[in-house]
């Protein structure tokens, strides 16, 4: 069947269109985005504004005709910690199916974190072990560990990198007090969660997944995009130690130029670097590895797993 997975994130709105069927990989048959940056249209009683409102009811109408002409026979629609910590989550969920009649399901944090982990896990397969999973969003920081494909433990901090940039750092280049400040917020914030999953042991692999993750990876030294999904991407925090420093005393526009940063991210890009350093050093990871798939496989991988046949007892 042809699938559409329609991702209402923090930064942009995501179709993603896959043929797929259960027990085969899925393959992408379309990509569209839209910068719609949901995170930063928060007023100041953390509620969706109405321009937030708007363009979000326009541009989720504008994927589903996008699904319709792609022949997507089923669409399934998610929002994440944008929609999930607006105060008007409801009001706004109740406009978009009155318009659109695209129910977005709303999924918790930790539930995030699962369908990532899951996607992870498929990715790289039994052999990996104990996997630990980090993802960077743009409202959120999702950490997940475990053996199995449901993990262990599973958590959702308020970490993601859009939603620190607009908060915690307005400056361009950021001001160097407001950079210290948010070292210590994030890492105040995910040492709370580090005992929760250091008691499960040492992970024999540590991935991470989302843009911002991709960005820094790249301009450490990763391949390119272009060179294909195949191509082993590593991180290593020596490398994103350098970095950080670095990145905090250029601008948006100069970070725009480093290879592999776009310029809708480029300003989100510090913010992203401070929470992957504080989480590679509170975990205790010295290198991790790009895992290509992410939350929206996750969801798609778990629908075709609901629609396999159930096996016949011996």
């Amino acid at each position: 069947m042809r699938l559409g997975v329609l991702d209402v994130g923090s930064n942009t709105v995501h179709l993603l269109v896959v043929d797929a069927h259960p027990g085969a990989r899925p393959l992408p048959a379309y990509s569209h985005k839209s910068d719609l940056r949901l995170v930063q249209l928060l007023d100041e009683r953390d509620a969706i504004g109405p321009e937030g409102v708007e363009r979000l009811v326009g541009t989720v109408r504008d994927a589903l005709r996008i699904a319709e002409d792609k022949g997507v026979e089923n669409l399934l629609p998610f929002a994440t910690s944008a929609v999930r910590d607006a105060r008007n989550a409801d009001e706004v969920l109740a406009r978009v199916r009155r318009e659109t009649g695209v129910a977005l399901q709303v999924l918790a944090g930790d539930e995030e974190a699962r369908l990532t982990f899951l996607a992870a896990r498929r990715w790289f397969g039994w052999s990996a072990g104990r996997l630990l999973v980090l993802d960077i969003g743009g409202g959120s920081l999702e950490i997940a560990f475990g053996i199995d494909e449901e993990p262990d433990a599973a958590a959702s901090l308020p970490l993601g990198a859009g939603r620190l940039t607009a908060g915690r750092l307005p400056g361009d280049p950021p001001d160097p007090a407001d950079v210290r400040a948010l070292r210590k917020h994030a890492r105040a914030r995910i040492a709370q969660v580090v005992g929760e999953f250091s008691r499960f042991g040492r992970p024999d692999h540590v991935v991470a997944t989302s843009k911002t993750f991709r960005q820094l990876a790249r301009i450490a030294g990763a391949a390119r995009s272009a060179e294909g999904l195949y191509v082993q991407r590593e991180l290593k925090r020596k490398s994103l130690e350098d970095w950080v420093p670095r990145l905090a005393a250029m601008t948006a526009r100069q970070r725009s130029e480093l290879p592999g940063v776009s310029e809708g991210r480029a300003g989100q890009l510090l913010a992203g670097a401070v929470v992957a350093e504080g989480a590679m050093d509170l975990f205790g990871v010295q290198t991790l590895e790009i895992c290509p798939w992410a939350l929206r496989e996750g969801v798609i991988l778990r629908r075709l797993d609901s629609l396999a046949p159930a096996r016949p007892r011996s």
